[in-house]
């Protein structure tokens, strides 16, 4: 099989592959799907119901910082190459990663990022999802064979994450743009967090760009062209560094990807987002037409 290492793989091209019986230990297959507790759903539950054959599961709570006091915080490289070894992915697998979001992509971009932080390039995406799949009529089965372990070796770009005091001695430098992928209302302050506790607003001097307009209404991400077309609108330069921002880290990988696409490759993301701003920043750097951080 020739190794197919573009950043969007159809499901068309893929389910030649699991027809051929080519999804193992070459081509692995992660259903990444992880949801809000606000969204009612269960992933482990609904993947032993239902998942494209011969993909194992990705939990990013289960392969993060388990000592961090927020959320699918990144692992350490080690903690990674044990987690994705012990799902038979080698240092040569190429991995596509899928989620089954009603949006087509939600959390599959998090791993995405995850893989090529960690220094491991050959990884794509399912171009619209588990929501596609179905919806062109590929076979699904509730069928689960444990992958044999593979060795992964991980060396982090530490210079695609952003930590809290990064961001903070971001605001009077502006030595990077700090991108807000949350929806509108959640950025300004209009709109409830899904996290208790945790007010809505911005970091200062941040740009919104909502993840789900780098898809269209089938879930499919936009063209090249249409993705740099929303960059100019939303005033985010694509020559200079940029960072990317949600509620925990996981859809500000949107940004990443969308950037990736469009030629720049190397965005960042700030991996505490806003529910670690918001925990730790002064009143002064919330700004939110909501009431004041106590």
């Amino acid at each position: 099989m020739a190794v197919q290492t573009q950043v969007l793989v159809s499901a068309k091209w893929l389910a030649n592959m699991v027809k051929r019986n080519l999804a193992g230990r070459h081509l692995r297959i992660l259903d990444t799907s992880w949801y809000l507790p606000s969204m009612n759903r269960d992933a482990k539950k609904e993947f032993a119901q239902s998942h494209i054959p011969g993909a194992s599961l990705f939990d990013i709570d289960e392969c993060s910082d388990r000592t961090s006091g927020f959320d699918h915080m990144l692992p350490s490289e080690q903690v990674f190459a044990d987690y994705v070894g012990n799902l038979g992915i080698g240092d040569d697998s190429h991995v596509v990663v899928y989620d089954a979001s009603d949006f087509g992509a939600f959390s599959c971009t998090r791993v995405w990022w995850m893989f090529r932080l960690f220094g491991h390039g050959q990884v794509s995406v399912l171009n619209g999802g588990f929501k596609n799949w179905v919806r062109e009529g590929h076979p699904v089965t509730g069928a689960y064979t444990e992958p044999e372990r593979a060795r992964f070796t991980a060396a982090m770009n530490r210079s695609w994450v952003k930590s809290f005091e990064d961001i903070t001695d971001n605001i009077p430098a502006q030595s990077f743009q700090v991108v807000d992928v949350r929806p509108y209302a959640r950025f300004c302050g209009r709109a409830p967090e899904p996290r208790e506790g945790v007010r809505p607003g911005h970091i200062p001097g941040s740009k919104c760009m909502p993840f789900f307009k780098f898809l269209d209404e089938d879930g499919m991400m936009l063209s090249t062209e249409k993705l740099q077309q929303f960059f100019e609108k939303s005033q985010v330069d694509l020559r200079k560094p940029i960072c990317g921002s949600c509620g925990s880290g996981v859809t500000a990988c949107h940004l990443v990807l969308a950037a990736h696409m469009c030629g720049a490759p190397g965005a960042s993301v700030y991996d505490g987002s806003w529910y670690e701003w918001f925990t730790k920043a002064p009143p002064e750097h919330i700004v939110s037409e909501a009431k004041s951080k106590p």
